[in-house]
């Protein structure tokens, strides 16, 4: 009975998870679909194997790690079959917002795109996701001081990349442009 208790309020605390994971599985898919195809691989192997979840570990870090995983063993996958349309297609279908500020979230995440895969995985889960450095670590199988070191250079790099220079002057103000307060993260 409380083994069954146990295995529903773990089950209760995945689905709590499903926006986190979607907003994670967002970093290493540039389209919805692959985003949302990664979120339900996870799901059905984390619920598949919950008894070997450790209780006193955090699920949300379990289930980083299983979606992780999931997306490279599939790259593995990928590699050996070419199949369907060029995955870059859609951004030649689409029309460009006119609004400033679509246009600046736009170049945020081209330049976010073009950073190496493991400092944009970084970036993503501790500044747009919150995670903690121990965390993120525990994610990615690799020491805390990589984890900041890794966040330090994508930084530096997305500002490069968007044509910014870092500023050594701390001017946080409230408001400004999406490429101002990357600078303040």
């Amino acid at each position: 009975m409380a083994a069954q208790r146990a295995r529903r309020d773990a089950q209760m605390e995945v689905v709590e998870l499903i926006p986190a994971l979607r907003a994670f599985a967002r970093t290493f898919c540039s389209k919805a679909e692959d985003a949302d195809d990664l979120v339900q691989e996870t799901l059905t192997k984390a619920l598949g194997n919950l008894d070997k979840f450790e209780p006193g570990t955090r699920l949300k870090s379990w289930l980083f790690t299983i979606m992780r995983n999931s997306f490279f063993t599939n790259i593995r996958r990928r590699g050996r079959e070419n199949v369907g349309l060029p995955d870059d297609i859609a951004e030649y279908l689409t029309v460009e917002a006119s609004q400033e500020w679509s246009v600046e979230v736009e170049d945020v995440r081209r330049a976010l795109w073009r950073l190496p895969e493991h400092h944009r995985e970084m970036l993503i889960l501790i500044v747009m996701l919150g995670e903690r450095y121990e965390d993120a670590a525990a994610i990615c199988g690799c020491p805390m001081g990589t984890v900041k070191s890794r966040l330090n250079r994508a930084r530096r790099q997305l500002l490069r990349e968007l044509g910014e220079a870092p500023q050594e002057t701390d001017d946080r103000e409230p408001g400004g442009s999406i490429r101002s307060n990357l600078r303040r993260v």
